[in-house]
């Protein structure tokens, strides 16, 4: 034992560092304890005492020789930097002391410090606790005192002493500031002392200021009832000598347990890390319903889906802006995961594209399919996705888009909720397609990259020019040329090139700009290497948002650096063609380190109103402003050391050559390829005065033998040594005593504050996973209490998170920080402390029914904990372990350096930090894929210590004791050197025992489908084997390996709580060539050391199982138990002996010994043998005379054997059983094996396939408890019945139990239970009278001004409407289902987080405010959506609509007969398990029971016991009967697209034995929803026809069909079910109709069968309307109505009752399965696990020795019904006017009235033009006729109409009834402006206002509440409705009013009274009467003329024209004048 015992007791800790070198840690800051007595110990022997405070150990000196009282009378002293925290432990342990064995503990002291804290002085005299909680009379009287700082202790703590760890502030805050700087704290763990032990034994039992408790009870609640107050518990509880049961004294409520219950620390939570990487299935599929509120005019919009980098289109819809597509489309992928989440779904839309052009964009939305993967479900459904146009950022929102948007992996399957009539209205902004918390309105944001150098970056380029180069030149160039790209929403933008640098820099920054928040999850940044042919990566970064930004309250915007980040890839070495260049992409883990990267990202939000801002979203790089090298932290030195203490398994095919194991951090270290050190210059160390033991360092070093600047050598490789065989696989190296070490300097900015703050959070997650997956194991193991044990959970939770507010806060000036650090600890304090909150309140709320919801919620503290320690800004890199063989890398491990990270703080420490960690090495890359990737490469005993060279002191601490260094040669004065080895002098002799009992579901690995099984066990260099049992899964070795001469080095009581690991692998046995690998797992044994006893409660050890892995896929489990016997001085003589009975016939091998295999009883196994189903060929042969072996631990029977397989596959002996010896604990009961073999000439047998049923426990039967008095009845009743016991001599014979049926409660609810004794009646009834009456109560409640609604007529009802109805039924439930499914949540959340209302509150507005909406458009009368259903649901019968396989709902029909799959065949080597359909060769019917014997005597006197078919009695016979099978199939959804246009023709095709109904002539084209309607009648016979596969095909005019996917059900076990399903039960009995009777039997008749066939008494029918059934009584109407409206006496009504409720009949109740239609998902076989689609169905099964049943119901396709509307538009009013009058400038407009129905754009109708209105006004008396088809039940309008011109058929599409009115200014030279339009959806519309006055904007937008009318009621409606058109800012405005009336008639009376086009003939509409000015100018030109002339410019006209005459005169007399004067002159 290599403690320091302190000679004297005044000693304080060992050298402790004076107090004045460290700024901040004040001397008088300490705890001192003064252990003065320990008394009442027994015996005589040596002891020596052990304090522990903060993981700080010290020993007191050795008291020799004393007896009952040791007087040790010690002062320990602990210098604290942190002041102490209420709840800290300090811990004492007194121990007999021993000089050759470990120490033997006597017991332990714990005492919480809140008394001391306050009071600052305690003295406690209490009794110690052993190693089981128990206390023991020994006790001790120690004194402790605190002296803080300034002298204050805190205020009294109210809460539990170990609860209530509220922080006092004003200890909390100037104390703490400068943390434990290294060597603060005295290094006082000696070497070789454990930093701190492991969590084995009871970390805290809860102690009451130091008064001890027993039974591990936690402390008590205030607020916890408590009977007793808890100090006289505890006294109490002493003097009754611990005997009393704690839950007795009510305490159970706040019992809680810390310490691990299930043996779970002998199972070391080694993960071989999954291949990442690997590509998988993923489906995309996006429906694209409509868009509203597009922002443009007159557009043709075409919506594009684009999913990575495919594209695809809907088609174009005309002129509109709210185009309706209902398209689906579907996008397959087979790549990576990362790879996957990474693709962006964009959906745009486009505006007027065709062929030639390709439209221009309106809009698009982003998204990554991560965040849609990430949903609940997966999925979006029926969500708005909000468009922004990127060009220009500072417009607003350019529409929506309704889509719904899912993404499958392999395995997932959707629930899309149902397809039916979607009526609601769209509430817009509460249904955004964005994830929950993300605003509805985002902004625009500028996201910065700044990039600013790289370091370390590797060789890309053939070193071959370069030499050349130098050799002729002289110019010696880096060979990489790099560049940085950065990925980020699917654009990318790049950085310059730097020239043949491995340094370069750049100083650049990447701009992006795009919507905040960003609905992509990651940025990728990527060096690359530019090069003339292709750029390759060098390496990849992930910037994950969600880690550097926080969306709460107090959250903070994306910022991350400047910081450096790591880059890891394939190995540094340059090859022309990389095999893992895919790891430098980013994909998989990286194997080695490539290149440092600093970084920075800082994002700002965007003022979009700012004119200067450029618009554009394009991506831009400029220059950044360079940083000063030392904002990312000081350059310090690190000091990395590690020591190898074994290493082996290593692989064989690496066993020839010498191998060396290589460590590496960075470059630093890689001797191979690292090439490109850092150049920069190693800072020399300055002399400062916190660094004296570097000084020393220094100063001793002589310079002749350091290497630059006075370091010592790095050494990173182990000494190549040979290895040596273990056994045939593996090879080890003999290390034995001399263990090589390596030593690493490496220079990084000091940065460990982050690290640290991440191992305290890991800590906290550590010790919380440990905890749950102990609780869990409890419950699997059905271990008592585990209540208790999550309450212990969550109060270290809560410890763990306060002890991280008082750590992390530390440093908190440091320099280096970065914003994202400070913001990132903000937010962590604040995560841990809510959390640490919430641990507490749920800590109360624990109890042994929630234990599973509250694990659920702890799963999410978990991940929220691992979330927060992933550190994005990296510091020191990963840290790899490669081996080395003739120096090519074969293998290798990575460790996180914050993992090996030192810190004196105990929290801070990395979990592996001078610890010895199991590494197994694994193939680099792709390489380790497959099953290449299941074996070991090497196991190494690795020990790790990295920390700043000046704390190097430590670097040895945590090594196992007992050994010398060995320094290099070197002389006496270098003892600063690390040692090149280690020298072990300390050895402990063990031996090993291996108990392996069995394995159970292992691997198949031979072709048979079984395998020949061994188990291979390794420990340290030593490897034995089980034997090989032959053809099993299970095998049940029972076996014990012996391993012995082992010697393990260090010190025993290190080997007794940390044991080396034992790896057990187990492999199939070939005849020819090596075992082939089955899988592994890991274990730890139990430790006895010499001197402890051999005897419980530690030993023998208990089996227990093990998870056996293989890769990545969970492979069995193995049950074992392991156990390391240390050898004392005695030798083997001491240890247990190992008797046990010895197998003479298994010769050497030694059972497992009696104490640990399992206490056996005597069971008896009964099996049903029903038939084989569905044998495939074996060997190409045809399997012809099979029979079935069943065999369980041992002992077996074999079936009977089936003469001739095709004739008859059932077994005609059916029952057989054998006895077997079963363990007592059902848990550890073996597996049962089922085996079919095919009995062939000449005695040949050969295996067809084979069954493992791994846990026997549903089978077995348990009698029932006689004595309990209602044994036999808990029958479920309904909500609101009134039980009334005894009513009454004279109504009910004694003991009846009435149950009255109140008509209010819908009879969906079955949530009630009521216990009925067994010997009291029930009476069930239904009223029909106050039925009557609540429907027309309900019908009065509708608002008075709507006529009200007839009812329908039994005529127009069909099978449809009930249809409908359930649909409708169903989704009301799941609504109620989520809402109160939500509520509840809500209710836990606000439990959780009263403190932390402050995220939640956005949400809960905008729930309010939807909830508002909601109630708003739901006020006005019932002819609204929401109300319509209410009003109509009592009046239509309804069926059950089941939106899964009916399997699903009625436990697969397995409720006396089960299908066992039969499988042949390896197991695949993928890493899913979905390639066992391929596997399965056939199905086995039977059943099992399983039961102890002998059975008590009343089960099998019982009346009718018929002992051939023992417990499976009353079973119907198995001979063959023929069956009519009735399939209908009402419609498919989703179907996956088969052809290139993305739609698919589907058509039914059914398979039943040989019938094959391919109904191809029926397909229906280009749909993915078909409606079918349609059923198919087969005749059948069971056994040998009874699997019936329904599938969808695609036709194809040219080729073969091809299946799109389809659904297999198995009708026998539907057959002979109790729960008949052969044809479900209605919900009322009725003989004509729609609702007709589909059973040829009657209700009664099915009623008095069950009854026989139950041995039930009954039924007795009488007096009319009541039946009694065993105890039972219904009661119900007793008349019935026949076709002509006569009533009849019927006792059918009341027989439904009893059917309906027969669950609740004691004993025989079973669920009856209702009439119904399932929902089966369709598969296709070559995309196995993604659904194909849906299809919804449902099968009768009529036997034909019965009465015949009717003609199947009639469920053909609704046809629409023809409708004419005709719309007379007569008037505008107020329209804008947009001309400018040609002459005068006036404004006027020339308006014309466009309409069409939707869907119909083509055929759109416009009016005349009225011209030149001045006023706004126009006048029309214009008729528009549309004639449509109409689905009234889906409220859809049908069009059929050819695609193309090249489509073969018309394509059926359903678009919802709506009628657009725009109006328009004609222009005839450009075209006509758009002003305004409303659209009316005819089911319901506004109502038109009387006048042009009242009508306005606001009766469209739906802020006025208008009374809602829907055109097919009221079938005319006239009046004024607003025009409205966006305008620049994007808002509505009102642009007209137009005056319509609205004419509905059917197609017959519209033929009746014909009417005429426009203002045609027949019933013309008169001609408008227009004013003058409404014409057309060059149509008319006199009549403009003399309107110009005439009105207007009158007077003008006059002017001018006189003045034209004057200037005429005037020019006539100057042109005149010459001539004139000449003739004058000339006297002519």
């Amino acid at each position: 034992m290599c403690a320091e015992r302190l000679p004297s007791a005044e000693l304080a800790p060992s050298p402790a560092a004076p107090a004045w070198r460290y700024p901040g840690s004040r001397t008088s800051m300490a705890l001192l304890l003064h252990l003065k007595t320990v008394s009442k110990l027994r015996g005589r022997g040596d002891r020596i005492a052990k304090v522990t405070f903060r993981g700080q150990s010290f020993y007191s000196r050795v008291l020799e020789n004393c007896e009952d009282v040791a007087d040790f009378a010690e002062t320990f002293r602990w210098q604290v930097a942190s002041s102490i925290d209420s709840n800290e432990m300090l811990e004492i342990q007194i121990f007999n002391y021993s000089k050759v064995f470990s120490n033997k503990l006597i017991g332990t002291f714990r005492m919480v410090l809140q008394k001391v804290v306050e009071e600052g002085h305690v003295e406690v005299t209490d009794m110690l606790i052993d190693d089981n909680n128990a206390i023991i009379q020994t006790s001790l009287c120690v004194e402790v005192r605190y002296q803080a700082t300034d002298g204050t202790v805190g205020s009294w703590d109210d809460g539990d002493f170990l609860g209530d760890e509220s922080l006092h502030e004003e200890e909390k805050d100037s104390q703490e500031t400068d943390g434990l700087l290294p060597g603060s704290r005295p290094s006082s763990r000696p070497p070789g002392e454990k930093s701190f032990r492991r969590a084995g034994r009871s970390v805290f039992s809860a102690m009451k200021l130091g008064k001890n408790r027993p039974h591990k009870e936690e402390p008590q609640r205030q607020d916890d009832p408590a009977v007793l107050e808890m100090e006289n518990l505890d006294r109490l509880a002493i003097r009754l000598g611990d005997g009393l049961d704690p839950d007795s004294m009510s305490l159970a409520s706040v019992t809680a347990l810390t310490t691990n219950v299930s043996n779970k620390r002998s199972k070391p939570d080694i993960k071989m890390e999954p291949s990442a990487g690997r590509p998988m299935d993923y489906q995309v599929s996006v429906t694209v319903i409509e868009a509203r509120q597009l922002v443009g005019l007159n557009m043709d919009p075409v919506v594009c889906v684009e999913v990575g980098d495919d594209k695809k289109f809907t088609s174009m819809k005309e002129s509109t802006n709210c185009p309706y597509y209902n398209e689906y489309f579907v996008f397959d992928f087979h790549v990576s995961p990362d790879v996957m989440f990474d693709k962006i779904i964009k959906i745009s839309v486009i505006h007027s594209k065709n062929l030639l052009r390709s439209g221009t964009l309106v809009g698009s939305f982003k998204m990554d399919v991560g965040t849609v993967y990430s949903q609940p479900e997966h999925q979006f459904h029926h969500k708005w996705a909000i468009l922004s146009d990127p060009d220009d950022i500072s417009a607003g929102l350019k529409g929506y888009v309704k889509c719904d948007v899912a993404v499958m992996g392999k395995g997932d399957n959707i629930k899309t909720p149902h397809k039916a009539n979607e009526t609601d209205e769209d509430d817009i902004e509460g249904n955004l397609l964005l994830p929950e918390g993300v605003p509805p309105e985002r902004q625009w944001a500028r996201f910065y990259v700044k990039i600013y150098r790289a370091e370390g970056l590797p060789r890309m380029n053939t070193s071959l020019m370069a030499n050349m180069k130098k050799a002729f030149i002289g110019e010696n160039k880096d060979l990489v040329d790099p560049y940085v790209q950065v990925f980020f929403a699917g654009q990318k933008g790049k950085t310059s090139v730097q020239k043949s640098s491995y340094e370069p820099l750049w100083n650049e920054q990447v701009v992006f700009t795009d919507l905040f928040p960003p609905l992509c999850k990651r940025m990728k940044v990527q060096i690359r290497d530019s090069d003339k042919v292709n750029d390759v990566a060098i390496g990849t970064h992930f910037i994950d948002l969600r880690k550097i930004s926080n969306d709460g309250d107090k959250g903070f915007l994306p910022t991350l650096g400047p910081a450096w980040v790591n880059m890891y890839g394939s190995t540094r070495n340059y090859t022309l063609l990389d095999e893992h260049q895919d790891l430098n992409e980013g994909l998989g883990e990286g194997v080695s380190f490539r290149a440092r990267l600093m970084l920075g990202l800082a994002v700002e939000i965007l003022d979009t109103s700012n004119p200067e801002l450029t618009s554009s979203t394009e991506v831009q790089v400029e220059q950044a402003t360079p940083v000063s090298e030392s904002c990312v932290g000081k350059m310090e030195e690190f000091f990395l050391f590690g020591a190898l203490l074994e290493a082996s398994m290593i692989d064989r095919k690496n066993g020839d050559k010498p191998i060396t194991f290589e460590v590496t951090i960075g470059n630093y270290g890689n001797e191979v390829d690292g090439l490109s050190r850092p150049q920069r210059p190693r800072p020399r160390p300055r002399k400062e005065p916190g660094d004296e033991e570097e000084v020393d360092l220094i100063q001793k070093s002589s310079d002749d033998e350091t290497d630059e600047g006075g370091d010592l050598p790095s050494v990173s490789s182990s000494p190549p040594m040979r290895p040596q065989i273990t056994d045939r696989n593996y090879f080890h190296l003999p290390y034995l005593e001399r263990k090589p070490c390596i030593y690493i300097k490496s220079w990084w900015p000091d940065q460990r504050r982050r690290l640290y703050n991440a191992n305290i959070v890991d800590h906290v997650a550590d010790k919380l996973e440990e905890g749950l997956n102990d609780v869990q194991e409890m419950i699997k193991t059905e271990k008592s209490y585990p209540e208790r044990r999550l309450r212990g959970v969550l109060e270290e939770l809560s410890c763990g998170c306060y002890r991280f507010l008082s750590l992390a806060d530390k440093d908190q000036g440091h320099w280096s920080r970065t914003r994202l650090d400070r913001e990132r600890l903000k937010s962590c304090m604040r995560e841990l402390e809510s959390m640490g909150q919430q641990a507490k309140t749920l800590r109360a709320q624990v109890k042994w029914h929630t234990v599973r919801d509250k694990l659920r919620l702890c799963q999410n503290f978990l991940h929220k904990l691992r979330f927060l320690a992933d550190e994005p800004q990296h510091s020191v890199p990963d840290v790899f372990i490669w081996m080395m063989s003739n120096n090519k890398r074969i293998a290798y491990a990575r460790v996180p350096s914050k993992d090996l990270l030192f810190s004196t703080v105990e929290e801070e420490l990395g979990k592996d930090c001078a610890k010895v960690k199991t590494l197994f090495l694994k193939l680099p890359g792709k390489r380790g894929f497959g099953s290449a990737g299941w074996t070991v490469q090497a196991k190494l005993e690795l020990y790790l210590w990295l920390g700043l060279s000046k704390q190097r002191k430590d670097f040895l601490c945590g090594l196992p004791c007992g050994f010398e260094e060995v320094r290099a040669a070197q002389d006496p004065g270098l003892h600063a050197f690390p040692p090149i080895s280690l020298l072990y002098t300390k050895k402990q002799a063990f031996q090993l025992r291996a108990h392996m009992y069995q394995a159970r579901s292992l691997f198949a690995a031979d072709s048979s489908g079984l395998s020949d099984p061994f188990a291979r066990v390794f420990f340290i260099n030593q490897s034995q084997c089980t034997e090989v049992l032959n053809e099993t899964l299970c095998p049940t070795w029972d076996q014990m390996l012996v391993f012995d001469n082992l010697e393990l080095y260090g010190e025993a009581h290190e080997l007794r709580d940390d044991p080396p690991i034992i790896v057990i692998e187990i492999y199939d046995q070939d005849t020819m060539g090596k075992a082939d690998f089955i899988g592994r797992t890991f274990a730890k044994p139990l430790v006895k050391m010499a001197d402890e006893a051999y005897c419980p409660p530690r030993f023998p050890p208990q089996l227990e199982y093990y998870q056996i892995y293989r890769g990545n896929a969970t492979a069995g489990d193995l049950l074992a138990a392991f156990e390391l016997l240390q050898i004392g001085p005695a030798g083997k003589a001491d240890l247990p002996p190992i008797n046990g009975p010895v197998d003479v016939d298994r010769g050497p091998i030694m059972p497992v010994p009696m104490g640990i295999r399992p206490v056996l009883s005597k069971y008896r196994i009964e099996v049903l043998f029903w038939g084989l189903r569905d044998l495939k060929r074996v060997n190409l042969a045809q399997v012809d005379r099979p029979r079935v072996d069943i065999e369980c631990a041992g002992k077996g029977v074999q079936s009977s054997l089936i003469p001739n397989y095709k004739k008859n596959p059932n077994f005609n002996t059916l029952v057989k059983w054998f006895e077997v010896d079963l363990p007592e604990n059902e848990l550890l009961h073996p597996p049962l094996n089922i085996r079919v073999v095919d009995c062939r000439a000449f005695g040949r047998y050969t295996l067809v396939g084979s069954h493992t049923v791994s846990s026997l426990r549903r089978f077995i039967y348990r009698p029932p408890d006689r004595s309990a008095p209602s044994w036999n009845t808990s029958g479920r009743l309904l909500q609101g019945r009134r039980v009334l016991y005894s009513a009454g001599p004279s109504s009910h014979p004694t003991g009846e139990v009435v149950v009255n049926m109140e008509p209010e409660v819908p009879v969906k609810k079955l949530e009630t239970v009521v216990k009925l004794d067994a010997t009291s009646d029930a009476v069930i009834k239904v009223d029909v009278a106050d039925e009557e009456k609540e429907r027309k109560k309900k019908k009065k409640k509708g608002s008075s001004e709507e006529p009200e609604e007839e009812e329908p007529d039994e005529s127009m009802l069909d099978w449809w409407s009930k249809y409908f109805a359930s649909i409708d039924t169903m989704k009301e439930q799941l609504r109620q289902q989520e809402a109160s499914g939500t509520d509840l949540e809500e209710k836990e959340e606000m439990d959780n987080t009263e403190g932390l209302k402050g995220p939640m509150k956005g949400k809960e507005k905008a729930r309010a405010a939807k909830e508002e909406r909601k109630k708003r458009t739901q006020s006005p009368g019932p002819g609204q959506g929401s109300e319509a259903p209410e009003k109509k649901k009592p009046k239509i019968d309804e069926l059950k609509v089941y939106p899964k396989e009916l399997e699903s709902e009625f436990d697969s029909f397995e409720d006396w007969l089960h299908t066992f799959n039969l499988l042949r065949g390896k197991t695949g080597d993928d890493e899913d398990g979905a390639t066992e359909e391929e596997r399965i060769v056939g199905r086995f019917k039977g059943s099992l029971c399983v039961y102890k014997v002998p059975l008590p005597e009343d089960v099998s006197r019982e009346a009718g016991y018929d002992p051939t078919y023992g417990m499976f009695q009353g079973i119907p016979s198995n001979d063959p009967i023929n069956v009519l099978v009735r399939v209908y199939v009402v419609r498919a959804t989703d179907l996956h697209p088969a052809d290139i246009n993305g739609k698919a023709d589907p058509y039914i095709a059914i398979r039943l034995g040989k019938t094959d109904i391919r109904d191809k002539e029926n397909y229906i084209s280009k749909q993915l929803n078909p409606v079918f309607g349609k059923s198919f009648d087969i005749e059948a016979s069971f056994p040998m026809e009874s699997l019936l596969t329904v599938a969808v095909y695609d036709w194809d005019l040219v080729g073969t069909d091809d299946l799109i996917g389809e659904t297999k059900i198995d009708l026998e076990n539907r057959f002979y079910s109790k729960h008949r399903a052969t044809c479900g039960i209605a919900q009322t009995y009725s003989t004509h109709g729609y609702n007709i009777w589909r059973d040829p039997m009657k209700p009664s008749q099915i009623l008095t069968r069950l009854c026989k066939e139950g041995k039930v008494d009954g039924p007795h029918f009488g007096p009319p309307g009541r039946v009694k059934v065993s105890n039972r009584v219904f009661t119900g109407p007793s008349e019935m109505e026949d076709e002509n409206g006569q009533r009849k006496p019927t006792e059918e009504h009341v027989a439904l009752l009893a059917l309906r409720y027969w669950e609740d009949i004691p004993r025989v109740g079973c669920r009856l399965v209702p009439e119904h239609v399932e929902t089966r998902p369709l598969l296709n076989p070559d995309k196995p696990g993604i659904e194909q689609g849906r299809l919804e169905l449902w099968v009768d099964m009529f036997p034909m020795d019965m009465p015949a049943p009717g003609t199947p119901l009639d469920i053909s396709p609704r046809k629409p019904k023809k409708y004419e509307l005709r719309v007379i538009v007569w008037n505008t009013d107020e329209v804008v006017l947009e001309d400018d009058d040609f002459f005068t400038g006036e404004k006027s407009s020339d308006i014309f009235v466009r309409g069409w129905l939707k869907g119909q754009q083509e055929d759109k109708q416009d009016t005349d033009v009225h011209y030149h209105s001045l006023t706004g006004e126009g006048n029309f008396n214009w008729r528009y006729l549309f004639p449509f088809d109409y689905l009234a039940a889906e409220e859809k309008i049908v069009i059929s109409k050819k695609e193309s011109m090249f489509s073969w058929d018309e394509t059926e599409y359903k678009v919802p009834a709506r009628l657009t009115l725009q109006i328009w200014d004609a222009d005839h030279f450009s075209a006509d402006d758009f002003l305004g339009a409303i659209e009316l959806d005819l089911n319901r519309f506004p109502r038109g206002a009387k006048t042009a006055k009242q009508c306005s904007m606001e009766m469209a937008t739906g802020e006025l509440d208008v009374p809602l009318v829907s055109i097919f009621k009221q079938k005319r409606v006239k009046g004024w409705w607003p025009l409205l058109a966006r305008n620049e800012n994007d808002e509505f405005e009102l642009t007209g009013k137009v005056e319509a009336e609205l004419h509905l008639l059917t197609a017959e009376e519209a033929e009746k009274n014909p009417v005429g086009l426009a203002r045609n003939e027949p019933d013309p509409l008169e001609k408008p009467n227009r004013p003058d000015t409404a014409f057309v100018w060059f149509l008319n030109p006199l009549k403009s003329i003399k309107y110009l002339i005439c009105t207007q410019y009158k007077w003008l006209i006059i002017k001018i024209v006189l003045a034209l005459l004057g200037l005429l005169m005037l020019a006539l007399f100057l042109y005149s004048l010459p001539g004139y004067m000449v003739k004058k002159l000339l006297g002519a």
